[in-house]
């Protein structure tokens, strides 16, 4: 089994899949099991892509036993294939048989793993196939979830005109830190940077943080072994942003009883002046 970290949208509560269980589990534990890695891995002499696992049906059905009345229970080969079969009609997955196993694809992996994807409303126009998990179904809460995100980030209109930062705003620069900083761990696009920017400002206007607080956790995220590969967002920076501060103090704090001595100062060329 797979090892580490992915994330999820709490928009699967209120997604159908969410109420057929024995559905749910099969896509759940292909998507947490799916090759993370943008360069994939070799199995059994089979090269994955990111978003793709491979396993046997047999194995699978060991993979999902459950604990019904104090006895251990397995589904039956023919429903976990019957569900499989929902879950690529539904368009979720894709399945190609290998001599090793059913080789599983999951359908929109990048969406799902992409933090922005979680605040931004992706347009409706796009094809059923091609959509995410919670948007192939219409969505009655539609209008409520907009409002909250919409006071979440202190937006007054969905349809305002976007922000524009110049080059030598202090946000903007933090923008381009965060990405300078995430492009050397991680294969990435550029994004859109007075998004990206725009984000940040929230980050330090509504949360009440300092611009010095916010580089300083830029910088430190990007040297953590764990949180360099969640961190790869001003989104994610903001959502994580009190667990990390919580973590940097306990390791400061660590660090300071270890040892007596200072530790150096680590030159950068990348401080943004607030």
């Amino acid at each position: 089994m797979a090892k580490g970290a992915f994330q999820t949208s709490r928009e699967i509560f209120e997604n159908p899949i969410w109420i057929d269980v024995v559905k749910f589990r099969i896509f759940f534990y292909i998507y947490g099991n799916a090759v993370f890695a943008n360069d994939g891995t070799t199995v059994a002499g089979i090269h994955l892509k990111r978003g793709q696992y491979l396993r046997s049906y047999r194995n699978l059905q060991k993979d999902l036993v459950y604990l019904d009345k104090k006895a251990f229970k397995q589904y039956s080969l023919s429903t976990i294939k019957d569900k499989v079969d929902q879950l690529v009609k539904e368009g979720r997955i894709r399945i190609e048989s290998t001599d090793y196993g059913t080789l599983f694809t999951v359908v929109n992996y990048e969406e799902y793993q992409g933090f922005e994807r979680y605040t931004n409303i992706l347009s409706e126009q796009q094809p059923n196939g091609n959509r995410t998990v919670t948007e192939q179904y219409p969505n009655n809460n539609k209008n409520d979830k907009n409002d909250k995100n919409d006071k979440n980030n202190n937006i007054t209109s969905k349809k305002s005109k976007k922000r524009i930062y110049s080059d030598d705003d202090p946000n903007k620069k933090l923008a381009k830190l965060l990405f300078k900083l995430i492009s050397k761990n991680q294969d990435i696009q550029e994004p859109d940077l007075d998004k990206w920017a725009n984000t940040i400002r929230l980050t330090i206007e509504a949360d009440k943080r300092t611009g010095k607080e916010v580089q300083e956790m830029i910088v430190w995220s990007s040297q953590s072994d764990f949180w360099s590969g969640v961190i790869l967002s001003p989104t994610s920076l903001r959502k994580n942003f009190d667990k990390m501060a919580a973590q940097k103090n306990k390791q400061k704090r660590s660090n300071r009883s270890s040892t007596p001595s200072v530790e150096p100062e680590r030159e950068t060329n990348s401080e943004v002046n607030f």
